[in-house]
């Protein structure tokens, strides 16, 4: 399979390689029931394929005369045909969603099964198997992310492959999995809360591009040494390549914030964090939970729970009035098996 031109941001501050490990976290502290293979596994979706003339995510480290098949890097990116900024449409009817109910109240999902098949059909499976059920959200960072549902392993039951997709980010709002490495996906999730104001503080774009000079100079100097892998290993994540990310794409994160840098689409070294979902209703929940009090490593000092998640289909139903060129549209959810 082609592959995208990755590579990832060089958040070397201490603040970003905090925030990096918190997602790595994956749940650790949620209560950890044993995760059985569901009953209600199904085959993921064809996916969606690069093209033959697409860049490959090697092209910086090639340029600089590293063999990334020697690190056993070869990212597979889903290339989509979407526009960029698609995951915040509203979803069509029949589309499924996620309903999860916690102890602050409801967040609402729209999944992304074509962009990110495998990853859907793992959540899916296990809303439905009620695996979710009664497990927390044992990480909460404000003006970053929460992160919770650990309740084992995957569906499958193993960890699963990372999905990148050239059109999903970690926009505010977007759901992704959390891992401890690549190819590391079993239950736990994370839901992007960073606002765009605050994203803006942080210094936007051109901090992103200077903390991947940073990443630049330091993977040419290592790239003959046999400390490359070390490297990239402890730093990965933060290999967020600014040279190749499209306008558009910075301007969908100038708009609605988030954490750019967890794009694996493109990161360097094949690093990153599988977006499959996007909040499509309950933010204030979102930001309600951020805001809980938390311990010194931002663990919940009172439990926050995912009751449960229930797997529905979206319909849309639009009010008549006088004027019939006029709708309302109004989101009725509809239970699914």
């Amino acid at each position: 399979m082609n592959t995208y031109n990755l590579k990832k941001m060089c958040a070397v501050s201490v603040a970003s390689i905090m925030c990096v490990s918190a997602l790595a976290f994956s749940g650790c502290g949620d209560k950890k029931a044993e995760v059985s293979q569901t009953p209600d596994e199904t085959t993921p979706a064809t996916t969606a394929v690069s093209t033959a003339d697409e860049p490959t995510a090697q092209n910086y480290l090639e340029s600089i005369g590293i063999d990334t098949a020697t690190l056993g890097i070869n990212p597979n990116i889903i290339h989509d045909s979407n526009p960029v900024g698609f995951q915040l449409d509203m979803p069509k009817n029949g589309d499924t969603i996620a309903v999860v109910h916690t102890s602050y109240g409801d967040i609402t999902m729209r999944l992304f099964p074509e962009q990110a098949p495998k990853t859907v059909t793992n959540f899916v499976n296990l809303a439905k198997a009620g695996k979710y059920n009664n497990s927390l959200f044992s990480k909460v960072t404000k003006d970053f992310m929460i992160n919770g549902g650990y309740c084992g392993t995957s569906s499958y039951g193993e960890a699963f492959e990372d999905e990148f997709c050239d059109r999903l980010f970690n926009i505010r709002g977007a759901v992704a999995m959390s891992n401890t490495g690549a190819d590391t996906n079993e239950s736990a999730f994370f839901i992007n809360q960073k606002t765009a104001e605050t994203y803006k503080n942080e210094g936007g774009w051109e901090h992103l591009a200077s903390q991947w000079d940073s990443i630049k100079t330091q993977l040419a100097n290592y790239k003959d040494s046999n400390l490359l892998t070390a490297f990239i290993e402890k730093n990965g994540t933060n290999c967020y390549d600014t040279d190749s990310v499209p306008d558009s794409v910075k301007k969908l994160y100038e708009e609605n914030g988030g954490n750019a840098y967890l794009d694996g689409a493109y990161n360097a070294v094949d690093r990153g964090y599988t977006v499959f979902a996007q909040v499509i209703d309950g933010m204030d929940v979102v930001d309600k939970i951020a805001s809980a009090k938390v311990d010194k490593d931002d663990i919940p000092v009172k439990n926050i729970v995912i009751k449960s998640i229930k797997i529905t289909q979206y319909k849309e139903e639009s009010t008549t009035q006088a004027d019939s060129t006029s709708a309302k549209s109004v989101t009725q959810p509809t239970t699914v098996g």
